[in-house]
Formats: structure tokens, C-alpha cells, sequence
């Protein structure tokens, strides 16, 4: 049996981690098994650059984190290595980067997770990933808005060019 402080510090990291996943908007759980240092560092950084919190976490700490919540199912899939990265604002990043490191490393293993409090499957995860960043979605929306503009700026221009001749 764990004495009193060891079962306090296990309840403050249960804690922070029902904390944590309660703000974040989306969370994916890998199987980091067989990763290297290197490849580790590289991984951790590019996720760091992109607003994604990314750690090691216990299968018991994590399960008592989602128990009672919308993220319960994931429970199943909480065996072997265990690593869960969230963002609390980009949808896309924590997919996105873990799928493409999970496509050139073969023991790297996408798990479950989680969009907006509710569990989603691999193949969601995997659309997710496929979609384009935030700021390449804005910037498609405002290139398709100015598109009208800037053809009716071309054909007033072309009006005035040809009263000139």
C-alpha cells in the first residue's frame, strides 16, 4: 500500500491532468515505443513550436484522469507506452505532426483521441491530420473573397484603359 505522500502526489498529478484535458480542445494518445532520443527531441520541439503540450503519462494516471468523463472509452486502448499530446487552440497540429512522425516510424503508433470532449477514432485522427493548418484555411478563405474584388478592379481598370486609346 503507497503511504500518504506518495498517494498525494499521484492525486495532485491526476489533478493537473483532468485540468489539462478539460482545456484542450483536441488530444491524441500515441504508443511512442521504440522511439529514439533524437527522433524524440525533434518530435517534442516541432510540437512545442506549435502550441501542443506533449508528455509521458502513466495508463493508471490517465485513466483515472478521463474516469467519469466523455473521454472514458478511451480507457481501452490504455496499455504499453503511453504519450498524449493536447492543444487548447489548433485543432490540426497535435494530428497533423504525430501522423507524419507515425508514417516514417514504424513502432510510433497512433492510439485514440479526443476532439471537443468527445473520443474519435484513428481514422478521424487521420482526416484531421490531412486537413490544412489555421492560418492556410484563413488565407484560402480570404484569397476566395477577394477573387470577385480584384476581377472587378481588373475589368474597370481594362474600361479605363481602353477610353484612353
Amino acid at each position: 500500500m503507497p503511504n500518504a505522500v506518495v498517494l498525494e502526489q499521484k492525486q495532485q498529478q491526476v489533478a493537473v491532468l483532468k485540468e489539462k484535458l478539460s482545456n484542450a480542445v483536441t488530444g491524441v494518445v500515441v504508443d511512442y515505443k521504440g522511439t529514439n532520443v533524437a527522433d524524440d527531441t525533434a518530435l517534442r520541439k516541432e510540437l512545442r513550436e506549435n502550441g501542443v503540450d506533449y508528455f509521458v503519462v502513466k495508463n493508471t494516471i490517465l485513466g483515472r484522469a478521463i474516469e467519469g468523463t466523455d473521454l472514458e472509452d478511451m480507457k481501452s486502448v490504455l496499455e504499453g507506452t503511453t504519450a498524449i499530446a493536447l492543444s487548447n487552440e489548433d485543432y490540426t497540429a497535435a494530428a497533423r505532426i504525430l501522423c507524419k512522425f507515425a508514417e516514417s516510424h514504424e513502432n510510433f503508433k497512433v492510439k485514440t483521441g479526443f476532439l471537443d470532449g468527445k473520443v474519435v477514432d484513428t481514422a478521424t485522427i487521420d482526416s484531421l491530420a490531412k486537413l490544412p493548418s489555421k492560418e492556410v484555411l484563413l488565407a484560402t478563405v480570404l484569397g476566395a473573397f477577394q477573387a470577385p474584388i480584384a476581377a472587378f478592379a481588373r475589368a474597370v481598370q481594362a474600361i479605363v484603359d481602353k477610353g484612353e486609346e
